[in-house]
């Protein structure tokens, strides 16, 4: 799906409409639940998933406090697969609060919330991938952000990341745990496609949700 700047700009005008001063083209970036885990509180401050972001290392190489074990996507440089990336227009017209409202979402850190400004006024502390700001250049997009969560599979099993090794932590997930560990892996948007994704999906056990489950 494209979205060219006269949409942008539509888009835009839908949220803010009576303001007369001009505001900056905020986006935020998303590959994983943001896309289809409703949260009102965050989804009311921005508009809907567009299917052309930039491209940048993903795979599901964070183990998830939150999600019970349950492997997570991240942008991973030493081992993700590069896809796709999804983005939404933020309604706000302060970028620090269109970053705010993607921490609050995450429940992380500051720290953990990747910015990039166009003009080179501010970037976050996680490094920005070229694809973003070759991408925000292009789109003329004036502020993007992104969640930056590291990948920490190392860190909690004590054994590299690979396809292997990830199977086995799967595996090894508590059977109530299972069921949503694989539908995070299965609503993920088609085009993240990594040699784990594919692996875990071709497993017997990994099954997809069944009707109406999630959210």
């Amino acid at each position: 799906m494209h979205m060219n700047l006269d949409s942008i700009e539509k888009g835009r005008s839908n949220f803010v409409n009576g303001m007369d001063e001009p505001h900056p083209k905020i986006v935020l970036l998303g590959w994983g639940s943001l896309l289809w885990d409703k949260r009102p509180e965050f989804d009311e401050h921005h508009g809907l998933w567009q299917f052309d972001g930039p491209e940048l290392p993903l795979d599901f190489s964070r183990i998830s406090s939150t999600r019970n074990g349950a492997l997570t996507l991240v942008i991973d440089n030493a081992n993700g697969a590069l896809c796709r990336s999804a983005y939404a227009l933020s309604a706000r017209r302060n970028p620090d609060d269109a970053i705010e409202d993607l921490r609050r979402r995450e429940g992380t850190d500051k720290r953990y919330v990747g910015f990039f400004f166009r003009d080179g006024t501010r970037c976050g502390q996680p490094p920005v991938p070229d694809s973003i700001r070759l991408w925000a250049d292009h789109r003329g997009i004036d502020v993007v952000a992104w969640t930056a969560l590291p990948s920490n599979f190392k860190e909690i099993t004590g054994h590299s990341f690979s396809v292997q090794n990830a199977i086995r932590q799967m595996q090894s997930l508590p059977a109530d745990v299972k069921p949503s560990a694989a539908e995070y892996v299965w609503r993920a948007p088609d085009f993240v496609t990594t040699p784990l994704r594919t692996a875990l999906q071709a497993q017997p056990w990994f099954a997809p949700p069944g009707p109406g489950t999630g959210a």
